[in-house]
């Protein structure tokens, strides 16, 4: 089964700087593909999310919010 990583974030935001190191690592570890979006560029992701990023979709299901955690984002690509 393939899987993808989605991440919601926003520029400048230090969580998501973090967020983008552990799942840019575990996808390269894992051949996974995955992309980001920026809320910003989109008003009903900013309003939806504004308050929760970065958001993690794997396969297109809400993950992780805040703070990715790497063990649970490989045991979710397993």
């Amino acid at each position: 089964m393939s899987h993808e990583i989605l991440l919601l974030g926003k520029p400048g935001c230090h969580l998501c700087d973090d967020a983008r190191a552990v799942i840019a690592r575990v996808a390269d570890d894992l051949g996974v593909p995955w992309s980001e979006r920026s809320i910003l560029d989109d008003p009903a992701l900013l309003a939806e999310y504004g308050e929760w990023i970065p958001v993690t979709f794997v396969d297109g299901a809400q993950h992780d919010y805040y703070r990715v955690d790497e063990a649970r984002l490989r045991r979710a690509l397993a």
